[in-house]
């Protein structure tokens, strides 16, 4: 077998992987066909003429490309501040062909490239098309990247905010996998509504992408662990990361999950966000996700001091002179699933959100700056 040839099978990451400069005689980029010294010099003109986001995918094909065997990665800095790591880049190569023998996605598949090559999920999609030989098309990340794109994909990665941009180009899609951020209520329905097969992922850096995935062709299905995961949890209930493929041993998360059995679970939200009102636990991303079925602002939930309750829980918004108090409370009354602890009791609003590059919001970053104003609801 040409040692580029790669079966898209788990059993592989059992055996002698590729050497992580090799690229599959089967790629594409853009409709070329590149080697490896080939794909040195789309690199350097990508640092040197392109755009903001091909210049990151440059700098990132130049590191994956020298004779090193590791590669440093900077986390997203949604939670904490961003710091770079230094990964095998055979782990990166493990993770690649686990993604294709989930999905199935094999060789000469079409992809679309649409995601911020700086953090984990661009350069991940990168490294599949070389690893499994698919034939990928790079564009710049945008809301919509199917504009001007009659195209259909077999596999493309996208943010929740592109999905709900792309909805009525999603036939062009075969298998849509969407991270990042999690996936509104309202979201979900367009997709099983217009037939989409869906995926959301759950993973971060630190995982090198996704390591579990959900269904969303049925609302209330749990994620699954890809088969070179194991999973736990700690004390606080809060998930625990196992995968020597990855080189991830016993990787403490934040996030509580209710564990279903060795590796299926379902996302409860993050510990560090957790809400104690009344001495009612609340997790605020289970708020954003009933609202998110009435509520199409851009908007996150968190907490303020309360003389009676301790916390009590508040709905942040950015400054809009529009802003319709009573039209927004009688959304929040339609929200049935909201029990009364939940239903936000001000409204605090930022001139804006500080954001990552890939469009997540800052949440501590945004909180710590100074409210435009606070409105009791």
């Amino acid at each position: 077998m040409d040692p580029m040839e790669i079966q898209i099978n788990f059993k592989n990451l059992n055996m002698q992987t590729p050497h992580y400069t090799k690229i599959h005689n089967r790629f594409l980029l853009n409709g070329f066909y590149y080697n490896h010294e080939g794909l040195k010099e789309v690199a350097y003109s990508f640092i040197k003429e392109g755009d903001f986001f091909e210049r990151f995918m440059g700098d990132f094909l130049m590191d994956w490309l020298d004779q090193s065997d590791s590669i440093s990665i900077e986390t997203s800095g949604t939670t904490a501040l961003p710091k770079r790591m230094l990964y095998k880049k055979q782990a990166l190569v493990n993770s690649a062909i686990a993604t294709g023998d989930f999905f199935d996605v094999t060789v000469g598949d079409k992809a679309l490239h649409c995601l911020p090559a700086n953090f984990i999920a661009g350069k991940m999609m990168l490294i599949r098309a070389m690893i499994l030989g698919f034939s990928l098309d790079l564009v710049s990340p945008s809301k919509n990247p199917f504009h001007k794109n009659e195209k259909v994909y077999d596999f493309v990665a996208m943010t929740p905010m592109q999905a709900f941009h792309s909805l009525s180009n999603l036939n062009q899609v075969k298998t849509l996998i969407v991270g990042g951020a999690y996936v509104s209520v309202a979201l979900q329905n367009e997709l099983i509504k217009r037939k989409v097969i869906a995926f959301e992922t759950y993973g971060m850096t630190e995982t090198l992408s996704h390591i579990a995935v959900r269904s969303m062709q049925d609302p209330p299905s749990e994620f699954t662990c890809l088969s070179h995961v194991s999973i736990s949890q700690d004390n606080r209930k809060c998930l625990v990361v196992n995968s020597p493929q990855l080189d991830v041993t016993n990787l403490i998360t934040n996030d509580e999950v209710e564990m279903l059995d060795e590796n299926r679970f379902r996302l409860i939200g993050r510990v560090d966000y957790v809400i104690n009102s009344g001495g009612v636990k609340l997790h605020p991303e289970q708020i954003e996700r009933k609202l998110s079925e009435i509520l199409s602002l851009h908007y996150f939930i968190t907490s303020l001091p309360d003389t009676v309750l301790g916390q009590k829980v508040v709905l942040v918004l950015v400054e809009n002179n529009e802003f319709d108090r009573d039209n927004l409370m009688n959304k929040i009354k339609e929200a049935h699933t909201l029990t009364p602890y939940e239903i936000p009791k001000a409204i605090v609003f930022y001139p804006e959100f500080v954001l990552t590059h890939s469009g997540k919001i800052k949440r501590e970053k945004t909180l710590a700056q100074k409210p435009s104003r606070i409105l009791d609801l």
